[in-house]
């Protein structure tokens, strides 16, 4: 005896294929995009975050107490030739997750006081083409007391 197929059966089994092929695909593009999504860059923030605008209101001559009320509480501090307030961050990028972390930016902010806890001087230290470079002044240091102090505050930050 030969079994006829209904009418219509071999479409409607068609289109319940297509129908579980588009789920699948739509399923894995699902599974994919979610895998993908772990996998995108991060961004490290370590150590004193500079609020917008915090150095403006520090002018030179400012009491050591306005520097506390606007900074917060530094990173380190200096009692050599006077008081230096450090303020340290650094961040950093990885690309993809699991890799290395890449080093973006460092940056040690230096308040310098006079006998009197007056601000003297401000300096926004930071590494320009591998070299300790202050921002505010736009000039490289040379050699002398001051590099010896940022160079260790720059180790204890690196990766």
């Amino acid at each position: 005896m030969i079994e006829t197929a209904k009418p219509g059966s071999r479409e409607r089994s068609l289109r319940h294929a297509l129908t579980r092929r588009r789920v699948f695909r739509a399923a894995a593009s699902v599974a994919l995009v979610c895998a993908l999504g772990a996998c995108t860059g991060e961004q490290f923030q370590k150590g004193y975050i500079l609020p917008q605008g915090a150095l403006d209101q520090i002018p030179i001559g400012a009491s050591q107490d306005q520097v506390l009320i606007v900074m917060g509480t530094p990173s380190t501090v200096a009692t050599i030739n006077g008081d230096v307030f450090y303020y340290i961050s650094q961040r950093a990028d990885r690309p993809v997750a699991f890799m290395k972390m890449k080093v973006v930016d460092q940056r040690v902010i230096a308040i310098y006081f006079d006998k009197d806890r007056r601000v003297r001087r401000i300096a926004d230290y930071g590494l320009k083409d591998g070299k300790i470079f202050d921002f505010i002044s736009r000039t490289t240091p040379t050699g002398g007391k001051e590099m010896s102090y940022l160079r260790p505050l720059f180790k204890l930050l690196s990766f």
